[in-house]
Parts: C-alpha cells; structure tokens; sequence
C-alpha cells in the first residue's frame, strides 16, 4: 500500500515539545518545548531553550495552547530578557554540572511561565554567569 503524506499542520508561533523517538540529534532535548517559527512540507524549525533546531513532524507534540497563550509564551521567551535568552545565557557560561541540569529542566516546562522560586533561583544564576565569562 502507498503510505499517504500528512500535511503539516502547525503554525508558526505554536507552542511544541519535542519527541526524541531515536533520534540522536535531538539526544538530551526530549520533553523540551520549544516555538515553530518555520513549517516546512515535512518540518517545523523551532526555537528551544538553547537554539534553533530543523525538526521531522514525527518529533513534535503540539501542547494545544490557545493563540493567546502561544502569543504570551513567544513574549516571555523572546522579549529583551527573555527567558528563553536568560536560560541560554547562564547554560552558555559552563557554570557545574547542577547548575545544567536545573537549566535545562526549565526548557522541559510545560507553562508559559516560571514560578517565584524558578525565576528567583536564575535571578540569582545570572550574575554569576557574568563572572565566569
């Protein structure tokens, strides 16, 4: 039987999240969420935590936000400060290994937001990033 093509339903701005599904390119970023700001005929380009990542459809999950809820997600991440860059910024900094894993556990988040104590504990990451580069 011919396998019939699925046509690529997400929209740029749609909030996803990735499925490795023995991928190992996409090794370390299962779970992570990420913004599509491509669609392609069979891939999305979405924006991570800590890049821009070509993904197959098959290794994308869309979370079903509302459009408002993508629109404020696309805001906190890339906004001057954004949060998206603020995690980027401290991971890039090579600071120990509890410090990766707490960052990296932000970018798999599944709300458009970061709790008091989330957003206290990078606050306080940040300028000691500062001082390691």
């Amino acid at each position: 039987m011919e396998r019939t093509k699925v046509p690529n339903t997400y929209q740029i701005g749609e909030v996803c999240q990735i499925l490795v599904k023995e991928n190992p390119e996409l090794r370390g970023k299962g779970g992570c969420w990420g913004i599509v700001n491509h669609v392609g005929q069979f891939s999305c380009t979405v924006k991570l935590w800590d890049g821009v990542y070509t993904v197959g459809l098959q290794h994308l999950k869309s979370f079903n936000y509302l459009p408002a809820e993508c629109e404020q997600m696309q805001v906190i991440c890339d906004a001057y400060g954004g949060l998206r860059l603020r995690i980027n910024r401290v991971y890039s900094s090579g600071l120990e290994e509890s410090v990766q894993k707490f960052l990296e556990s932000l970018g798999k988040l599944n709300r458009v937001y970061l709790t008091a104590l989330e957003d206290k504990l990078l606050t306080v990451l940040e300028p000691e990033a500062r001082q390691e580069g």
